[in-house]
């Protein structure tokens, strides 16, 4: 796939949805270390709502299709986590507004939207070990890559290298919100549960890309 289309983003949906639902229980494993021990189940079915909304969905405007993504997981899960990833698809998605189709570069944008609505909605900064860790290094490793004339796959790959590294980094940084900031103690040397969500949900929009 060397651009996405509309009718593209069911499939790019139901890839993350697999994702996240192959990881749920490593996910609420990782959660009941540091908190309620319910993000994989929080992930699996706010993602999991997602492909349906695209396939009778007439729109063409990247931006007004990705609001809905926003909308749709706002209203499913409810939670911290859940608030998060609608808020990075909401910003994602303006960043996108206009576009028929989406190509590296805008790829990258999205991705950089989609870290940058994190950052405002959590209040949280690169370095508070949060879900922020894994997807701003994505977005840049994707920017990078499309500035050095990668084309859609390779730059989601790169934004998949950026978010492991990102992801990586988090075990030696102290949590600073939540219930995980309680343990804090028990963190060192361990990947960041939400950063590992980031990392998940690069992870199945590569894969979609790349099928």
């Amino acid at each position: 796939m060397n651009e996405i289309k509309a009718n593209d983003w069911t499939a790019l949906m139901e890839a993350v949805a697999q994702v996240m639902t192959e990881n749920a229980d490593h996910l609420c494993h990782m959660d009941a270390q540091m908190g309620d021990g319910d993000l994989g189940l929080t992930m699996k079915k706010g993602y999991c709502a997602l492909p349906e909304i695209y396939s009778s969905l007439d729109e063409a405007d990247m931006g007004k299709r990705l609001a809905k993504s926003g909308m749709k997981m706002s209203s499913v899960v409810p939670s911290t986590m859940g608030t998060l990833m609608s808020s990075g698809w909401m910003e994602g998605g303006k960043r996108l507004a206009g576009r028929e189709t989406v190509d590296a570069a805008g790829f990258a944008v999205f991705l950089q939207g989609f870290a940058d609505g994190i950052a405002k909605r959590g209040k949280c900064a690169p370095g508070d070990r949060t879900v922020l860790d894994a997807l701003l290094p994505a977005a840049q490793r994707a920017e990078q890559a499309a500035q050095e004339g990668a084309d859609l796959p390779a730059a989601a790959r790169a934004a998949l290298e950026g978010a492991k590294t990102g992801l990586e980094a988090t075990k030696n940084m102290t949590p600073k919100y939540g219930k995980a900031a309680v343990f804090a103690a028990k963190a060192l040397g361990t990947e960041d549960q939400g950063a590992t969500a980031g990392m998940l949900l690069v992870q199945g929009l590569y894969n979609g890309i790349e099928k």
